[in-house]
């Protein structure tokens, strides 16, 4: 029999031997990819080496669709951008082509927008935190934020018709007024939903397990979140105080008080954080809102040219119906140009850059979608991480597959 020393000897030897580091494919198939996402991993154990994170696989198509019909005809494709707060995709478009335009929406009618717009970025924090809860291992916080979106869902399919995909923005304004109960039953659900992002918080930030997988995995500096073009969440959980509705505020939202909440290291902590306390800043600024909206007047502009007349009266007059299907068949012609216009979405800033022929069609739509540059810097937030930490890195990132694969 060998002596021991000989023994560790030749393990050592084994031990050093080179090896080249494996590939693993994940997605576009893959429950925690959030849609068709494929990353190539290279792989030494569990250490990641190199990963080459690849979208494309959605062809969603938004700006060359949106080359097709009228620039109202736009709405239902912004709504299938991100796809969980519609709303804000809707607005965002509308106020480029009021830029374009120089039409200023009636100030009932941004009061409006402001209040639908907050609760879908609720809606939108309330599935990426509970989804990135789940993927850890986490599935309660999950039905509870869902239950709590669910009651935002309510709000949202009383005012528009639908839950989801809601096309209810217009150029010049929205496609109804609020319904009589609107206020009362926003003011009904912001104490549950913020009623249960406590409870979540209380539930997830004692729990070892949770903390220990999102706390110092994924992280990213101020200075390269800034590089990359990060925005939204993504780039305040980094330090960057950098928020559209205060830095370049648009519709009303100058009149509102409330704070922009960032982290230290942008990691996956810290952007699940962040986001639980925009919920609430959204909540300050819905009560706001709700107190300062006048109960009377319009919320859109009242310009044939650009608004559809009154249902009642396409039936009854012939002016009406004439306006009617001119602006259906023809649609609305801005004056030629180009101009940029840019939001907070929720998951960052979201931009419009649209080109006017004069026409009734959009000559070239283009959307800056905050998912795609917050995606860009996934890989450096991997490498030197493990298999496992893709999970929640990814998780918190929140990738919208249809504001990547435009």
């Amino acid at each position: 029999m060998e002596p021991l020393d000989e023994i560790l000897e030749t393990t050592n030897d084994l031990l050093e031997l080179p090896a080249e580091p494996m590939r693993l494919v994940m997605g576009p198939s893959h429950p925690a990819m959030h849609g068709t996402i494929r990353m190539v991993l290279d792989l030494k154990g569990e250490e990641i080496l190199d990963v080459d994170v690849q979208p494309g696989y959605l062809h969603r198509g938004f700006e060359k669709s949106c080359e097709r019909g009228t620039w109202q005809q736009v709405f239902p494709y912004t709504d299938r951008l991100n796809y969980v707060s519609p709303i804000l995709n809707n607005i965002g478009y509308a106020l480029a082509v009021e830029k374009l335009c120089e039409i200023e929406v009636p100030i009932r009618g941004q009061y409006y927008r402001v209040v639908l717009g907050e609760l879908a970025r609720i809606a939108d924090h309330l599935v990426s935190n509970g989804a990135a809860s789940m993927e850890v291992g986490a599935f309660t916080p999950l039905l509870w934020l869902l239950k709590a979106r669910e009651w935002v869902f309510d709000v949202l399919e009383a005012e528009t018709g639908a839950r989801v995909t809601h096309s209810f923005g217009r150029i010049g304004g929205m496609a109804m007024p609020p319904t009589p109960n609107f206020k009362e039953n926003v003011r009904a659900i912001l104490p549950k939903v913020l009623e249960t992002v406590q409870e979540v918080e209380d539930l997830l930030v004692p729990n070892r397990i949770f903390m220990d997988r999102t706390q110092g995995v994924g992280g990213i500096s101020k200075e390269r979140a800034l590089q990359y073009g990060l925005t939204g969440p993504c780039l305040r959980a980094a330090g960057v105080p950098y928020d559209v509705r205060k830095d370049n505020p648009y519709l009303v939202y100058d009149r509102f008080e409330f704070e922009v909440p960032i982290g230290e290291d942008g990691d996956a902590w810290d952007r699940f954080s962040v986001r639980l306390e925009e919920i609430r800043q959204s909540a300050r600024i819905i009560e706001q809102a709700l107190e300062q909206m006048p109960d009377s007047g319009p919320v859109s502009v009242d310009d044939p040219r650009v608004m559809l007349p009154e249902k009642n009266e396409v039936y009854t007059t012939i002016e009406a119906t004439i306006a009617h299907f001119k602006l259906v068949m023809e649609g609305f012609k801005p004056p030629p140009g180009e101009v940029y216009s840019f939001t907070e979405a929720g998951n960052g800033e979201l931009g419009f850059y649209i080109i006017s022929d004069g026409s009734g069609t959009p000559y070239r739509v283009r959307v800056r979608p905050p998912c795609f540059y917050n995606l860009h810097a996934c890989r450096e937030m991997l490498i030197g991480g493990n298999i496992a930490d893709i999970i929640p890195t990814f998780g918190t990132i929140n990738m919208i597959g249809g504001e990547c694969d435009r």
